[in-house]
């Protein structure tokens, strides 16, 4: 959960998490929406998981950044860059490099971050002020998955900026949906860059999301944290849960559950309802899916984008695609 003052929890968002305990926690099975896992702790623990020898992504996303960050500036001759889920924006200095050095003299570039975590986007934002004094930061704290989506004006076009493979925390109709009001959101001529993670060896994608350390389990199981403190529940503990991570062949994902260890019996004070979990029994936490850049390609043909160009590292794990509205 978000914090705000001394202690006090953001209200709207303790009514977010409210609602969707009520709609999820009492589904068979019980789930979830994936972004309650990045509450301030959950977004550091999720900046630790990329750098863990199994995980991948974030890796080779990096390394197509490194090769292409400057083609994408000037292709895209961008004024703005809007990055939805940002984090701590580590990769995204690439970019920004890059526009710097494209602008011309006297040039304002405009970088906006959006997360839902104010203390993550606080901090990074004034990161970057400093680093990047010829660049405005303008931080949005917002979930980019509800609706009513609004991208800031720009003096010029904007690129939209979506990374590390988390479109893949969507299924298919999501993502569509998300799609189509990310273009409503766009003005024509506008850009959309997008990273995603490609089908590859299962081995290798469960242990991205297994590691030998147990980073990700701590990140998945801080999710009973979220719910504890947000919702003020007694009887549930972080430590009464496994975490479980599976390959899904039908659908081409990961899939993150939390099994309960016992019989878990819990009572939610803001809810005013109690909830019981048995033993075995698991909650359904994150879905990542992966992809074949030619599925990928339609679904945004689809949405409203014409794809510009799609560019893979040099193991062929990841893709980042860049499109038009």
């Amino acid at each position: 959960m978000t914090t705000t003052g001394q202690g006090r929890t953001d209200t709207g968002e303790v009514n977010g998490l409210a609602a969707d305990a009520l709609s999820g926690l009492w589904q068979d099975p019980p789930r979830l929406p994936t972004k309650w896992l990045y509450d301030e702790r959950g977004s550091r623990l999720f900046d630790e998981i990329t750098r863990l020898p199994e995980y991948y992504p974030t890796r080779r996303e990096t390394s197509i950044l490194r090769v292409r960050s400057a083609e994408i500036a000037r292709v895209t001759g961008a004024r703005a860059m809007v990055e939805l889920g940002s984090g701590t924006s580590t990769k995204t200095r690439l970019l920004l490099d890059a526009f710097t050095d494209a602008a011309a003299p006297g040039q304002r570039f405009a970088y906006v971050p959006v997360d839902v975590s104010s203390e993550i986007l606080t901090a990074t934002a004034e990161t970057l002020s400093a680093d990047y004094p010829g660049i405005d930061v303008v931080p949005v704290v917002a979930d980019f998955t509800e609706s009513g989506l609004s991208l800031p004006d720009a003096d010029g076009i904007r690129l939209a900026v979506f990374l590390g493979g988390t479109i893949g925390n969507f299924d298919a109709p999501a993502r569509d949906e998300f799609y189509r009001r990310l273009a409503t959101s766009l003005a024509p001529g506008d850009f959309f860059l997008l990273g995603t993670d490609l089908i590859k060896d299962t081995g290798r994608l469960v242990a991205a999301y297994d590691d030998a350390a147990g980073v990700t389990a701590d990140f998945n199981r801080n999710l009973i944290e979220v719910l504890r403190a947000g919702l003020d529940a007694r009887g549930l503990y972080a430590d009464d849960f496994e975490h479980i991570a599976r390959w899904n062949p039908r659908e081409h994902r990961i899939e993150m559950w939390l099994r309960a260890r016992r019989d878990v019996d819990a009572y939610f004070a803001v809810l005013g309802r109690a909830w019981r979990l048995p033993a075995g029994a698991e909650i359904h936490t994150e879905i990542s899916t992966k992809f074949d850049p030619d599925s990928l390609r339609k679904e945004l043909e689809e949405a409203g984008f014409g794809v510009v160009s799609t560019w893979t590292d040099d193991f062929g794990d990841f893709a980042l695609t860049l499109a038009r509205r």
